[in-house]
Protein backbone atom coordinates (compact mmCIF):
# COMPACT_ATOMS: atom_id res chain seq x y z
CA UNK A 1 0.00 0.00 0.00
CA UNK A 2 1.24 3.46 -0.79
CA UNK A 3 1.63 6.15 1.83
CA UNK A 4 -0.73 9.14 1.62
CA UNK A 5 0.98 12.31 0.34
CA UNK A 6 2.53 14.59 2.94
CA UNK A 7 3.90 18.13 3.15
CA UNK A 8 6.34 19.75 5.60
CA UNK A 9 4.50 21.59 8.38
CA UNK A 10 6.32 24.89 7.85
CA UNK A 11 5.66 24.77 4.13
CA UNK A 12 1.96 23.98 4.66
CA UNK A 13 1.55 26.89 7.12
CA UNK A 14 3.14 29.17 4.53
CA UNK A 15 0.97 27.80 1.68
CA UNK A 16 -2.18 28.23 3.79
CA UNK A 17 -1.13 31.83 4.55
CA UNK A 18 -0.98 31.48 8.33
CA UNK A 19 2.65 32.71 8.25
CA UNK A 20 4.19 35.38 6.04
CA UNK A 21 7.33 33.34 5.45
CA UNK A 22 8.63 29.82 5.90
CA UNK A 23 11.15 31.18 8.39
CA UNK A 24 8.36 32.48 10.64
CA UNK A 25 6.51 29.18 10.25
CA UNK A 26 9.66 27.27 11.27
CA UNK A 27 10.09 29.52 14.33
CA UNK A 28 6.47 28.86 15.33
CA UNK A 29 7.16 25.13 15.10
CA UNK A 30 10.48 25.34 16.97
CA UNK A 31 8.81 27.22 19.82
CA UNK A 32 6.51 24.23 20.39
CA UNK A 33 3.36 26.26 19.80
CA UNK A 34 1.81 23.90 17.24
CA UNK A 35 0.01 20.64 17.92
CA UNK A 36 -0.84 18.02 15.34
CA UNK A 37 -3.67 15.78 16.52
CA UNK A 38 -2.95 16.85 20.12
CA UNK A 39 0.80 16.16 20.00
CA UNK A 40 3.19 19.09 20.51
CA UNK A 41 5.51 19.61 17.54
CA UNK A 42 9.01 21.08 17.78
CA UNK A 43 10.29 20.36 14.25
CA UNK A 44 9.36 22.26 11.11
CA UNK A 45 9.91 19.17 8.96
CA UNK A 46 7.05 17.27 10.64
CA UNK A 47 4.84 15.68 7.96
CA UNK A 48 1.27 16.95 7.59
CA UNK A 49 -1.41 14.85 5.89
CA UNK A 50 -4.98 15.58 4.86
CA UNK A 51 -7.20 14.94 7.87
CA UNK A 52 -4.69 16.13 10.52
CA UNK A 53 -6.00 18.62 13.07
CA UNK A 54 -3.66 21.53 13.85
CA UNK A 55 -3.98 23.69 16.96
CA UNK A 56 -1.90 26.85 17.26
CA UNK A 57 -2.06 30.46 18.48
CA UNK A 58 -2.79 33.02 15.78
CA UNK A 59 -2.95 36.58 17.06
CA UNK A 60 -5.18 36.75 20.13
CA UNK A 61 -6.98 33.51 19.17
CA UNK A 62 -6.31 29.79 19.33
CA UNK A 63 -6.96 28.30 15.90
CA UNK A 64 -8.15 24.73 15.40
CA UNK A 65 -7.74 23.72 11.75
CA UNK A 66 -8.35 20.46 9.86
CA UNK A 67 -6.02 19.98 6.90
CA UNK A 68 -8.10 19.35 3.77
CA UNK A 69 -5.47 19.72 1.06
CA UNK A 70 -1.70 20.03 0.82
CA UNK A 71 -1.35 22.56 -1.99
CA UNK A 72 1.27 22.87 -4.66
CA UNK A 73 2.16 26.54 -4.27
CA UNK A 74 1.50 29.63 -2.16
CA UNK A 75 -1.37 30.99 -4.18
CA UNK A 76 -4.00 33.67 -3.59
CA UNK A 77 -6.11 33.75 -0.43
CA UNK A 78 -9.13 31.84 -1.85
CA UNK A 79 -6.79 29.04 -2.93
CA UNK A 80 -5.18 29.04 0.53
CA UNK A 81 -8.59 28.84 2.27
CA UNK A 82 -9.34 25.68 0.30
CA UNK A 83 -6.43 23.93 2.06
CA UNK A 84 -8.10 23.85 5.49
CA UNK A 85 -11.39 23.70 7.34
CA UNK A 86 -11.74 25.98 10.36
CA UNK A 87 -13.10 23.89 13.25
CA UNK A 88 -13.21 26.76 15.77
CA UNK A 89 -13.55 30.09 13.96
CA UNK A 90 -12.18 33.05 15.91
CA UNK A 91 -14.66 35.00 17.99
CA UNK A 92 -15.40 38.54 16.81
CA UNK A 93 -14.22 41.42 18.96
CA UNK A 94 -17.78 42.46 19.85
CA UNK A 95 -18.61 38.97 21.13
CA UNK A 96 -15.29 38.68 22.98
CA UNK A 97 -15.89 41.98 24.82
CA UNK A 98 -18.78 40.44 26.76
CA UNK A 99 -22.14 41.89 27.56
CA UNK A 100 -22.61 45.64 27.12
CA UNK A 101 -23.90 47.83 29.93
CA UNK A 102 -26.84 50.17 29.58
CA UNK A 103 -25.84 53.85 29.58
CA UNK A 104 -26.08 55.17 33.12
CA UNK A 105 -25.70 51.75 34.72
CA UNK A 106 -22.69 50.96 36.87
CA UNK A 107 -20.46 53.38 38.73
CA UNK A 108 -21.43 57.04 38.80
CA UNK A 109 -19.43 59.55 36.83
CA UNK A 110 -17.50 62.30 38.59
CA UNK A 111 -20.28 64.82 37.97
CA UNK A 112 -22.92 62.39 39.25
CA UNK A 113 -20.84 61.64 42.36
CA UNK A 114 -20.54 65.35 43.15
CA UNK A 115 -24.30 65.76 42.73
CA UNK A 116 -24.88 62.89 45.14
CA UNK A 117 -22.46 64.43 47.65
CA UNK A 118 -24.32 67.78 47.44
CA UNK A 119 -27.63 66.01 48.16
CA UNK A 120 -26.15 64.20 51.17
CA UNK A 121 -24.73 67.46 52.65
CA UNK A 122 -28.14 69.10 52.80
CA UNK A 123 -29.56 66.38 55.02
Amino acid sequence: MSEPPTRRLDKWLWYARFCKSRTLAAKLCAAGKIRIDGEVIYKAHQAVRAGNVLTFPWGPHIRVIRVVGLGERRGPAPEARALYEDLAPPVTLAAAAGPQREPGAGRPTKAERRAIDRLKETE
